[in-house]
């Protein structure tokens, strides 16, 4: 592999678990945008949203993603919900959207194991009338950005990372 892919999707669509069997099931090495921040920041991103807000966070995604172009090569990158909009995002790789309805997301976080804590965790689904509005408004967004789809709804993990494999090996 030669290049980074990059995963996109809404929410609680399954980024890091994906990305941690895509890197069990291949000689992928991983990085979470989310946890680069939070590193950076020394706080969760839930503090983030609340001491400083949006803006800011976007704006410590922006420094993520320049760091990324600049520095990382021969990754996957799972991402925040909002990282496709960085500028950058084509510079730094390939984009795969990870494709799920708003229901089955809900479903999936309602269904884990530590679900008060996932979905806790998540400023912008705390009110869920607004996040269906933001969902409905990225869902064409991501489509626009992405190399290609994934269908990952009702799918398990490995059926998953089996198909993007797949994928990512047709397109080198």
């Amino acid at each position: 592999m030669s290049k980074n892919y990059i995963l996109i999707g809404f929410m609680g669509v399954g980024k890091g678990t994906i990305a941690r069997g895509l890197v069990q099931a291949s000689n992928f090495v991983a990085i979470d945008t989310d946890d680069l921040i939070e590193s950076m920041e020394n706080r969760k991103i839930k503090e983030i949203f609340e001491d400083e807000g949006e803006e800011y966070f976007r704006a410590l995604e922006t420094k993520v993603a320049k760091w990324l172009e600049k520095s990382v090569k021969n990754s996957l990158i799972s991402t925040g919900g909002g990282f496709y909009k960085v500028k950058n995002l084509k510079k730094i790789g390939k984009v795969i959207y990870l494709k799920s309805s708003f229901e089955a997301i809900l479903t999936r976080l309602k269904e884990h194991p530590n679900a008060d804590a996932k979905l806790k965790k998540r400023p912008l689904l705390q009110d869920l009338d607004k996040a269906k509005k933001l969902y409905e408004q990225r869902v064409k967004e991501y489509e626009k950005c992405a190399d290609f789809t994934v269908d990952v709804e009702n799918k398990k993990i490995e059926k998953i990372v089996k198909e993007i494999l797949l994928r990512i090996k047709d397109k080198n």
